[in-house]
């Protein structure tokens, strides 16, 4: 299948590889996932970058998106909650289309946590919010109650190039802690949607020979 498929991307037809009948569909999704080990370092900046390499791979797979990238967040060590405080903080190009995902978060009966900039545009949207210091307006701040474990996950992108000391520190704390950190704007739609196929449908489990025999 892989060398067909790479074949038609080169511009081969299907009736020159002699695959006459149309394969069926899948009728399942199947997400993978790198394996990172930031945990192991601590003060690491989990921000990704063209010179990392992965431990490994796992793969999620279900009948829907969502459920299979959060299985394959789980399979990775990021296990999305299905309860509990979000901290969100993003760079000001992002703060707008944080609010539909925020907003379907907080429907689904989470806390929200954020620093004063994003909160003011959550709470524009009629979402209740709690802000919470930056490191530099003193104690208590987002650090200690990251440290603390009062935060369930984590969605913080980075600002530019060059990502702030304060982001640095909360992500590095935050994977440290075992608690789950997306840093972009993407990952955080596929975890507010795994997070919602977790809450409507659960997590259901089949091996891969029953995912084979159904095709």
């Amino acid at each position: 299948m892989a060398k067909v498929a790479s074949k038609i991307m080169a511009g081969k037809k299907l009736k020159e590889l002699g695959v006459e009948d149309p394969m069926k569909p899948l009728y399942y999704t199947s997400v993978k996932e790198s394996v990172l080990p930031f945990s192991r370092f601590s003060g690491v900046d989990i921000i990704l970058g063209p010179e990392m390499m992965s431990t490994g791979e796992v793969m999620g797979i279900s009948e829907n998106y969502g459920s299979a990238f959060a299985k394959a967040q789980s399979g990775a060590g990021q296990i999305l909650p299905e309860k509990g405080k979000i901290f969100i903080s993003v760079q000001d190009s992002d703060k707008r289309n944080i609010v539909f995902l925020a907003k379907k978060l907080y429907d689904m009966g989470f806390e929200l946590l954020a620093t004063e900039g994003t909160a003011k545009i959550l709470r524009n949207s009629n979402m209740k919010v709690e802000v919470l210091k930056k490191m530099s307006e003193g104690s208590p701040n987002v650090l200690d109650v990251v440290k603390a474990g009062g935060v369930d996950l984590v969605i913080n992108t980075p600002s530019g190039k060059n990502p702030h000391a304060d982001g640095t520190a909360i992500r590095s704390v935050a994977v440290m802690r075992g608690i789950p950190c997306i840093t972009t704007l993407a990952g955080a739609q596929a975890s507010v949607n795994g997070i919602e196929s977790m809450a409507t449908s659960g997590i259901s489990v089949k091996s891969l020979q029953e995912y084979y025999d159904a095709l």
